[in-house]
């Protein structure tokens, strides 16, 4: 399986990973990723992060994901979310952005197949 695509640079509303175009929300997955549109799926900052944003990264092989609030902690993840990771078995890590991006570096570096959603303001 291919690697996940390593996180570079990590600003307010700046985001870059390796081999991506930069961005300012980004999807990460094994071997790849695109900039994240809350559009596609009508996603706002709350109820927050909905089924239909995740899907893309279990499609490509995510098997352990990173979703993030935000620099301030305003995004949230709908509940709904969450259950539906777990009950496919996916390990599921909630955090600020900085910090997840952190953890999702040390799981990509350990070879894992790992996928996030990365919003890099509020």
């Amino acid at each position: 399986m291919a690697q996940s695509p390593r996180i570079i640079h990590l600003a307010w509303g700046e985001m870059e990973a390796d081999g991506l175009d930069p961005g300012c929300d980004m999807k990460l997955w094994p071997g790849g990723g695109r900039a994240w549109d809350w559009r596609e799926t009508g996603t706002h900052h709350v109820p927050g992060i909905q089924v239909a944003d995740v899907k893309e990264l279990l499609e490509n092989g995510a098997r352990t994901i990173v979703l993030t609030r935000g620099m301030e902690l305003v995004l949230q993840t709908c509940p709904e979310t969450l259950q539906y990771l777990r009950d496919r078995g996916v390990q599921v890590h909630v955090a600020e952005t900085n910090e997840a991006a952190k953890l999702y570096n040390q799981l990509v570096e350990r070879g894992e197949p790992v996928g996030g959603l990365f919003h890099s303001t509020c």
